[in-house]
């Protein structure tokens, strides 16, 4: 059964920093790639970041380019999306999804999804 697993989200001021994880299972073996996503109440979702099966190429959403790092552990099946210097206008549910070897700015794409990790950026 695949099951992916978000955490690291929580409060943070504005400048601060988070780093979230996706927790993957189940998978029969590392074939996919980890895209982040996130969802602001009243708007659409949007792609923030994505790391290929190798981490061979990423991309990044230009609101976040420079202050978001994406990485992964594929000996702990964990995708890590380290935020820094982070704005209100951060603050959405994120979610991680997976989807086979390469990354897609489409969510359409992806087979699998978490439950969500709330970040909120406020003083």
């Amino acid at each position: 059964q695949v099951q992916l697993v978000e955490s690291g989200g929580g409060l943070v001021q504005p400048g601060g920093s988070l780093r979230l994880s996706c927790a993957a299972s189940g998978f029969t073996r590392n074939y996919y790639a980890i895209g982040w996503f996130r969802q602001a109440p009243g708007k659409e979702r949007e792609g923030v970041s994505c790391i290929s099966r190798n981490a061979g190429s990423t991309y990044y959403a230009d609101s976040v380019k420079g202050r978001f790092t994406i990485s992964r552990d594929n000996a702990k099946n964990t995708v890590y999306l380290q935020m820094n210097s982070l704005k209100p206008e951060d603050t959405a549910l994120y979610y991680c999804a997976a989807r086979p070897t390469f990354c897609s700015r489409g969510y359409d794409n992806y087979d699998y999804w978490g439950q969500g990790t709330q970040v909120t950026v406020s003083s």
